[in-house]
């Protein structure tokens, strides 16, 4: 299995950096793309690393947020038949309130959602995408995740409702020494959603876990939204699921990189663009 970071808040000056995450993964032959970033840079980047976006077979949407979705337009044109898979509820207007101010949009813009329904596979439940490739909706959100309050979902016209990210779920995939789990944000709380999959897949241990844990500030990379000791929490759990590899990055931010670091050691790693994990 390779993976290869197309685009991601971090990286070197050859290449597109932007907040957003799109990541390609080589598996058994099979080109996946997950996620495609907020703008279509992901694209060139995809280009500068060797990636054909044209040979990819499927993609997957992690949930409905912008910063995983806009991309999507360049994503089509470059490919005319991969299918994308979201989880069911991912085109519903999904906004931001952070601070207190008012409602922010959010979610997958409306013209994506028209002008390429006919690409998009709405699943639910632990969905086989393949031979050794699943995806696992979130689990219920716990009280102590300390996920982000200020993100809601649009009901009605006028009403809003906490967000309980049932439109996010995980691609695993099965490796050579265990599960490789991807989440892109972790909204439900990145220890919750590992020990789901865990439970969903009694046995198999988790070889790595990739993705971002919504752990960083209004403020952006250099700070944090959450306690240091839930950041401990996290890095405790990971080490009593015995997950061998970690990387993050995106939405968990360098100052909760740093506390997860002071806990896991070499076993955590942060994933910038243009970064290649072989596993």
């Amino acid at each position: 299995m390779e993976i290869t970071v197309l685009i991601e808040n971090l990286g070197p000056e050859t290449l597109a950096c932007e907040h957003g995450l799109s990541v390609h993964i080589q598996y058994e032959g099979h080109s996946i793309l997950l996620d495609a970033g907020s703008t279509g840079a992901f694209a060139d980047n995809a280009r500068a690393l060797g990636v054909d976006l044209e040979r990819v077979e499927l993609a997957v949407l992690s949930h409905g947020h912008y910063d995983h979705a806009d991309g999507l337009r360049a994503f089509f044109a470059a490919n005319d038949h991969a299918p994308l898979y979201i989880r069911k509820g991912a085109r519903e207007g999904y906004f931001s309130m952070r601070g207190g101010t008012q409602p922010r949009f959010v979610g997958i813009h409306r013209d994506i959602c028209r002008d390429y329904d006919h690409r998009m596979v709405e699943v639910d439940g632990v969905y086989p995408l393949m031979d050794g490739v699943w995806l696992v909706g979130n689990p219920t959100p716990e009280a102590n995740t300390e996920r982000a309050q200020h993100l809601y979902k649009k009901v009605g016209e006028d009403a809003f409702v906490e967000d309980d990210f049932s439109h996010e779920h995980s691609l695993v995939l099965e490796g050579e020494k265990g599960l490789v789990v991807f989440n892109s944000c972790c909204h439900a709380g990145a220890a919750n959603i590992a020990g789901h999959i865990a439970k969903t897949f009694p046995g198999k241990p988790i070889a790595a876990l990739l993705g971002g844990f919504h752990m960083m500030g209004a403020t952006g990379t250099d700070s944090i939204n959450c306690s240091a000791d839930y950041i401990k929490q996290v890095a405790q759990a990971f080490k009593r699921l015995d997950i061998g590899r970690i990387y993050t990055g995106h939405c968990t931010g360098t100052p909760a990189f740093d506390l997860l670091n002071e806990e896991l050691g070499d076993r955590l790693a942060y994933m910038k663009t243009g970064e290649r994990i072989s596993l």
